[in-house]
Formats: C-alpha cells, structure tokens, sequence
C-alpha cells in the first residue's frame, strides 16, 4: 500500500466535488510524490474545512488525484455540510480512516450504510446531530464492529460488550423507530 503525503484539498472553499479538478493540493511537511502520468502516490485525501453538502463525484475526485484510487485508506471530510452519509463511501474498499465530525448528519440511521467497510478501525462523527442521540455511540459501536477508535477516543471491550447489548435489545421486533431519529 502507498503511504506517501496526503492530497490535501482542504480550505479550498469547495462546494462541488465536480469542481475539484482545477484545484492545486497544498503543500504539506512531506512532499507528494506523482506517478509517471501526474497523480499523486498516497492513500490518504484531505477533504476537510471546505462546503461540501454532497458526496457525488467523490470517486470522479479520487480517480482524478490518486495514482491507485482503490487504495484509498483515509479520508477527511470533516467541517462540511454533509447531510447524509453517500454509499460512494462504500466503495472504497481500503477505507480504514473516515472523519466526518463537523459535519450535519442528523439521523443515526445514516451511519448503517458504512456497515460494509470491513477495514474501517477509525471514525469520527461527533460534531453532528446525531451526537445528541442517547443511542449515538452504542449504535455506531454496534453497527461498525471492527471500530478500534470513535471520536478521538478508544473503543473498550466493556463499550463493545455494552453496545451489543444495546443492538440486541433494539433489534427488529423491539426496535423502537425513533431510537434511529
């Protein structure tokens, strides 16, 4: 796997990612290497501090900066507008880091749709709606089982045991429909 420097796209004041291929990442400690047709040897896209509200031509994007899109192992998206949690995250199979805290994402139901990211270890959300959910952690806990880190904070086996628990006892037949809201 490719770990060079991040494409940084961040503070760019971008609303569309169809917009994104005019922009220059900037330059960060480590320099980002290109391969022989000018995309960026890295696994890891800076998308964060920007205005985007959704997630369409996010693989227009990826394929356009990244040398091997499917590589693609961490992704900041965090203080956006994003609303809803697109499955174009789904297609990205590496995914391990995924910060969408700051964002507007107001119902815990959005963060099922991550369910098939088997090699996600690492996300935050807080800063969100959903946050203010008494189910918050414990759904995402449940929901994203290889979760080693939620919100800047480890995810304990006590927590896991607790979540699990909690996903048993709301699951269909006892779930109650605004738990998710």
């Amino acid at each position: 796997m490719m770990y060079g420097a991040p494409v940084d796209l961040s503070f760019k004041a971008i609303s569309n990612l169809a917009d994104t291929g005019s922009e220059e990442p900037s330059r960060g400690l480590r320099p980002l290497k290109r391969n022989s047709v000018g995309k960026f040897q890295s696994g890891s896209l800076r998308l964060n501090n920007n205005h985007i509200r959704n997630l369409y031509d996010l693989n227009k994007t990826i394929s356009h900066f990244m040398a091997e899109p499917s590589l693609l192992a961490w992704l900041d998206l965090s203080f956006n507008r994003i609303t809803n949690i697109d499955k174009v995250l789904c297609e990205l199979p590496q995914l391990r880091v995924l910060y969408l805290h700051g964002n507007r994402i107001f119902s815990l139901s959005e963060v099922d749709k991550l369910r098939s990211l088997s090699h996600l270890h690492t996300i935050t959300l807080h800063g969100n709606v959903i946050e203010t959910n008494k189910a918050y952690r414990s759904h995402v806990i449940s929901t994203l089982r290889g979760l080693k880190t939620m919100d800047f904070s480890v995810v304990t086996p006590q927590e896991r045991a607790l979540a699990q628990i909690w996903h048993h006892r709301t699951s269909p037949g006892k779930r109650n429909k605004e738990t998710l809201k």
